[in-house]
């Protein structure tokens, strides 16, 4: 199985996802570091269907000036293309298999997928 996660290095819960997915038999890994390799608007608008979220739910408000910017209140469009202008304002980690997509926190939701 193929699995890819939008991972970012300094964050806990990506690390621990990123874990369960090298430690999983038969799961081959690719690790995309999002703030090196900004998602487009496109990924990001599949990413959020496939997981059921809204662009709103997916907003990463802890960390960045993204309330302040007052994106908390902004329309899907535009908190889309402030992720793709700012990849920071996405929460993580995001991991896709072909069983789905899955916003990973806590890390132990990635199991549903795999």
């Amino acid at each position: 199985m193929k699995a890819t996660i939008w991972h970012n290095p300094a964050c806990g819960t990506s690390r621990k996802t990123l874990a369960i997915l090298e430690e999983t038999p038969g799961v081959e890994v690719t690790v995309v570091e999002y703030l090196k390799t900004p998602y487009t608007a496109e990924k990001l608008r599949q990413i959020f269907r496939d997981a059921g979220l809204t662009a709103k739910e997916a907003l990463r408000l802890r960390g960045t000036d993204a309330e302040e910017r007052g994106l908390a209140d902004a329309s899907e469009d535009e908190i889309i293309a402030a992720m793709v202008a700012n990849p920071a304002y996405v929460n993580r980690p995001f991991v896709e298999t072909d069983k789905g997509v899955r916003f990973c926190r806590p890390q132990d939701l990635v199991r549903e997928i795999l």
